[in-house]
């Protein structure tokens, strides 16, 4: 079978990677891809964007399944566009993925049905956001753009000033772009995060192995929020019993919520969790795997990835039997120096080689090759990645592996798995 991959980061270097496994997948197509993913698929010069020549690409190419991975082009209908031209594609339609399109679509959806979320109010002029923030009065406060934001649209104000520079930052100063046409002004939640994927067709709704982001910039939670600066899992709070209070109260209302909309979602469902003193409630959705989590999730599936997206699009998903690694799994990031805001590009990266051999898996998400050379070329440039028979040997391990790879202005988190 061919596959065609849309993406060029950490996670689809590790899709690439988990579909590279199945005996059933001769040849994967990515693109545009990366400088890792090159060594596993062939990279296509095709933006994540560009619908029509993805589609005629996969016509010409006689591809089998596409797997679309980004949000971007999710929300902008890359699934319709392939099911239009009578090709097979994995992920959502346009209609599920505003879960994660329109944050004030996802929390209105989940105030309908009674989902647990945080109480929040949506505002699509700065006056109005800074009023409602002034009367409730309560600090920290959480301020988020409704659009999509590269994973960065959420800002924490802890004072009044703050919350009011970020409301004028979103939304006057688009510093997101279009995403800030609303923003949802949220109460603050306390407690541990948990990240949960799961594979749904519609009909049946199969949970993936726990994780946990860190999305801060520095250590001890500290910084700006990144896309994602190191993931690990399992959670060590997720315990069965919160595992069945999230399938019931979270995870299956969601999946029957958008089929009673008519938005029937089929692909990767993220929930992005908070364990508070009043339960597990929702943060977030996306409507894809998420990055950086993915690259610790995936190592830890036994099942073949492609017999599992195959029953997601045949509404077969209740048919197979997903089995899981016992084993723990570390994914630290290496960013260049100044992420997430402005950082150079195109610094030679040592010692990617040299920790394979010592038995990282390292996932790129920001690099492109010169000849021979790997080169930076994005924000978070690697995923150095461990796996261990429980988090403390899989943490040691990542951290042994991060410290054979440099590049100039590398910068790294080192607590990520502690908390």
């Amino acid at each position: 079978m061919k596959v065609l991959v849309i993406g060029g980061g950490g996670r689809e270097h590790a899709i690439v990677w988990k579909l590279a496994q199945s005996d059933k997948v001769n040849k994967i197509y990515c693109a545009p891809g990366n400088g890792g993913i090159s060594e596993l698929a062939e990279c296509v010069d095709i933006g994540v964007m560009d619908f029509e020549k993805q589609t005629a690409f996969a016509k010409e190419n006689e591809i089998d399944l596409t797997v679309v991975a980004p949000d971007d082009p999710l929300a902008a209908g890359a699934v319709d566009a392939f099911k239009a031209a009578g090709l097979r594609a994995f992920g959502p339609d346009k209609a599920a993925a505003i879960i994660e399109g329109s944050k004030a679509f996802s929390k209105d959806l989940m105030k309908k049905y009674g989902i647990p979320t945080a109480a929040y109010e949506t505002f699509d002029n700065s006056a109005a956001a800074i009023g409602y923030i002034k009367s409730q009065n309560k600090f920290p406060v959480v301020v988020k753009a409704d659009g999509l934001a590269l994973g960065k649209g959420v800002i924490i104000a802890k004072t009044l000033d703050e919350a009011e520079t970020a409301v004028h930052d979103i939304m006057d100063d688009k510093i997101f772009g279009a995403a800030g046409g609303k923003v949802v002004i949220e109460e603050f939640l306390t407690g541990p995060e948990i990240s949960v994927l799961a594979f749904t067709d519609g009909k049946t709704m199969k949970p993936m192995v726990s994780a946990q982001d860190h999305k801060r910039a520095y250590d001890n939670d500290e910084g700006p929020n990144t896309g994602g600066m190191g993931t690990f899992s399992p959670s060590r709070v997720y315990t069965p019993e919160v595992a069945d209070e999230c399938m019931n109260n979270i995870f299956l209302p969601t999946m029957k919520a958008m089929n009673a909309e008519g938005r029937t979602f089929k692909g990767v469902l993220y929930f992005g969790l908070m364990k508070t003193a009043d339960g597990v409630k929702v943060i977030e959705y996306n409507c894809r795997f998420g990055d950086p989590e993915t690259q610790v999730v995936l190592p830890r599936l036994k099942t073949d990835l492609f017999d599992i997206m195959n029953a997601v699009v045949d509404e077969k998903l209740a048919d197979i039997e997903i089995e899981w690694s016992d084993e723990a799994c570390v994914c630290v990031v290496m960013a260049s120096g100044g992420y997430p805001k402005s950082y150079q590009k195109g610094y030679k990266i040592d010692g990617i080689k040299q920790a394979e051999s010592l038995g990282a898996t390292v996932f790129h998400a920001g690099t492109k090759l010169d000849g021979t050379d790997v080169l930076t070329n994005g924000g978070r440039v690697l995923g150095v990645t461990a796996m261990g028979g429980d988090l403390d040997e899989a943490i040691k391990k990542a951290y042994e592996y991060v410290d054979v790879i440099s590049f100039k202005d590398a910068h790294f988190r080192h607590d990520i798995g502690i908390k």
